[in-house]
C-alpha cells in the first residue's frame, strides 16, 4: 500500500478546488502558496494562461523576513496594491489547498482592507 504524506493530501485538495475556481481577465485568480520559509501570491488570468502580477517574501520590502501572521498581513497589503496598480479590483481567491486560517486568513483580510474584493 502506498503511503500518503501531508503534501499529497494538500495537492489533492488543491486539484479539487481548482475544478471550481477559474480566473478570467475581468476577475483573475489570486493564487497563494505557502512554503516553510516564504509566501507567494500571483494574480492569474486562466483564460490567457498568464500571470498578471506577483509578489512574495523573496523580494521587495519583505525580503528575508520569517513568514508570520504579521508578514502575511503586510504581504496581503502589498499584493492588493500590486493588483490595483494593474487595474484589478475583484479576484477569485485560491488558497492552494492550504487551510484558511492563521497566515492565509491574515493575508486575505489585509487584501480586503486595502480594497481588493475577494
Amino acid at each position: 500500500m502506498k503511503m500518503k504524506t501531508k503534501a499529497d493530501y494538500r495537492v489533492r485538495r488543491h486539484r479539487r478546488l481548482r475544478q471550481k475556481v477559474q480566473g478570467s481577465a475581468g476577475r483573475p485568480r489570486m493564487s497563494v502558496y505557502v512554503s516553510n520559509q516564504h509566501m507567494y501570491v500571483q494574480f492569474i488570468d486562466d483564460d490567457a494562461g498568464a500571470t498578471l502580477a506577483a509578489v512574495s517574501t523573496l523580494a521587495g520590502p519583505l525580503k528575508g523576513r520569517r513568514v508570520t501572521v504579521e508578514t502575511a498581513r503586510e504581504l496581503g497589503k502589498e499584493a492588493a496594491e500590486a493588483a490595483r496598480a494593474k487595474g484589478i479590483a475583484e479576484v477569485v481567491f485560491d488558497r492552494g489547498g492550504f487551510a484558511y486560517g492563521g497566515r492565509m486568513k491574515a493575508l486575505a483580510d489585509a487584501a480586503r482592507a486595502v480594497g481588493l474584493k475577494l
